[in-house]
Parts: structure tokens; sequence; C-alpha cells
């Protein structure tokens, strides 16, 4: 019997890297001046692009730069990390993340997102999973 070979994908393919559009959508998340949101919401994101997830479904740079202040706001003193490898193929990324405690280092909300991408390698579509969320 033999085992399971476990699939890697390199970060970059088709001329996509992976690892740097992650990268450029934590940075949209973890920006709190506005000025700095606005532009990294638009290096990473198409002009059209989109986030979708249990709580919204928001489109265009300024819905998404919303969206991520009212995440800052209900989440002062949080940042967003990646927790493990970012996957991907095609035009497709997939990665884990949580949002942890700048004080204390406790995560309360955890999740994975999977993110189509567009010839640019800037996110046309993002949904997000949340695996982990504070109760009331």
């Amino acid at each position: 019997m033999s085992q399971a070979a476990t699939p890697t994908t390199p970060a970059t393919s088709q001329g996509l890297d992976y690892e740097a559009a992650v990268t450029r959508y934590f940075a949209a998340w973890n920006a709190t001046d506005p000025a700095e949101r606005e532009r990294a919401v638009a290096a990473a994101w198409s002009q059209d692009g989109s986030y979708t997830d249990p709580l919204c479904d928001v489109s265009g740079h300024a819905q998404l730069a919303a969206v991520i202040a009212g995440a800052q706001e209900q989440f002062a003193g949080y940042t967003f990390r990646i927790t493990g490898p970012v996957d991907g193929h095609h035009h497709i990324a997939r990665f884990s993340w949580e949002l942890v405690s700048e004080i204390d280092g406790s995560a309360p909300v955890a999740g994975f997102d999977v993110m189509t991408l567009d010839e640019n390698g800037r996110a046309r579509a993002v949904l997000g999973f949340l695996d982990r969320v504070p109760t009331a």
C-alpha cells in the first residue's frame, strides 16, 4: 500500500505570484490610516473587485475600504495575519488567517479565504469563510 502524496504548489503560476497577492490583501486589511487603506485596497483588488463572507457582500474599492474600516472599528487593536502557506493554481489562491490581539496575542476570529486573481495579480473576488468567531 502506498502513501498518498501531499500536493505542493509553487508560489507562482502562469505569471501570478499568489504570495504577493495575499501580502497586498493583508496590507489592505491592516491599514488603519484611511488614505493608506484606500491605496492598499487599490493595490490589492481590481477596480470592480468583490469580497463576500457570511457578514457582507461588497464590491468596488469604496465599499471594500468601508468594510475593512468597520472590521477595524469592531476589532480595534487587532491585526490580520496568515496562519499557513498560500496554495494556488490557475487564477485561484487559498489561505488561512486569524485576527490577533496586539495586546495579548489572542485570536478570537479565524478563517480561510479563496481569492480569484485578475491577469495583473489583483483580487477579482474574495470568498471568506469564518471558522472561529467570538460568542456574544
